[in-house]
């Protein structure tokens, strides 16, 4: 008898996954399962998959596997879905809880509408600027921060502010981002020898002292719609770099984010919408593993 899998697609502005609830499934291997899962023509389509677990530090564990298969730390957007699961399917009871992830715990607080959970606000925690835990190649960066150092990417100089929000981040800051050849310039940056773990691009565009646009490269995914760690990343680069406040509305393709860097606690906080798409079921035989 052929194995199904039960899955849930979700989406936050647009940065869309495929949800497990391994509290009810198994999942064999799931860097097999997010590169079949996340094929827009053969699979089920989606920027990765996310695994939904019990924990043993938090209230609920996710796992975040990129669409070429890679784990990694963290993920905003699926966070906030992650949230909207768990509460939509009694996995946790409370408005306010702990997610434990890749890069440490997260609390969140469910955003509802009546009795709906539409959003969640995550605390994303406190950006890590230190060149070697982001980490950054020594011969890039051996300043105690990466505001505005310079970087050649085919050819051309760019000045780069790095940051990690569990996972790692370069924020360029550009007067026009709809025009960019993202495809050709997004994977020069994403294995640049800069970046030993790879790093997550955003290409920003100030249109006021509270209010960002960004354009996202994320490793081993591509350009996608949103990137809540991205938004997060940005928004700590341009308040260091005096671009914008600490408070600002980060419009990306898919929709718009709530980023507030806390002058007193030092953390980040992302606050924005969780969708469910639709509910289906996997049949896994051709599968490796999966």
């Amino acid at each position: 008898m052929a194995k199904v899998l039960h899955f849930t697609k979700m989406q936050g502005i647009g940065n869309d996954y495929v949800y497990v609830n391994c509290f009810k499934e198994t999942v064999g291997d799931p860097h097999a399962l997010a590169r079949f899962v996340s094929d827009r023509h053969f699979g089920i389509g989606g920027d990765g998959l996310v695994l939904i677990m019990p924990s043993t530090t938090g209230d609920i564990r996710m796992r975040m596997f990129n669409a070429d298969g890679t784990e990694a730390e963290m993920c905003g957007n699926a966070s906030r879905c992650v949230a909207k699961f768990a509460a939509d399917h009694n996995l946790v009871t409370k408005d306010s809880f702990a997610l434990e992830t890749a890069a440490g715990i997260k609390h969140i607080q469910l955003v509802r509408e009546g009795s709906e959970v539409v959003g969640a606000c995550v605390d994303m925690g406190e950006p890590i600027l230190e060149p070697k835990l982001i980490p950054l190649a020594p011969s890039f960066c051996d300043k105690p921060k990466a505001l505005d150092v310079a970087l050649k990417v085919a050819a051309k100089e760019y000045r780069v502010t790095c940051v990690s929000m569990g996972n790692p981040h370069a924020v360029i800051f550009v007067d026009d981002i709809k025009n960019l050849d993202l495809p050709v310039l997004g994977p020069q940056f994403e294995n640049n020898p800069a970046f030993p773990k790879r790093i997550n691009t955003e290409f920003v565009h100030v249109l006021s002292a509270d209010h960002l646009e960004m354009r996202v490269w994320e490793r081993g995914a591509g350009e996608t719609l949103a990137c809540g760690t991205g938004a997060c990343a940005a928004t700590v680069a341009a308040a260091l770099t005096n671009r914008s406040l600490r408070s600002v509305t980060m419009t990306l393709t898919g929709g718009d984010l709530q980023i507030n860097w806390d002058a007193k606690t030092n953390h980040v906080f992302m606050t924005g919408p969780a969708v469910t798409v639709f509910d289906g079921s996997l049949f896994l035989e051709n599968i490796p593993n999966a």
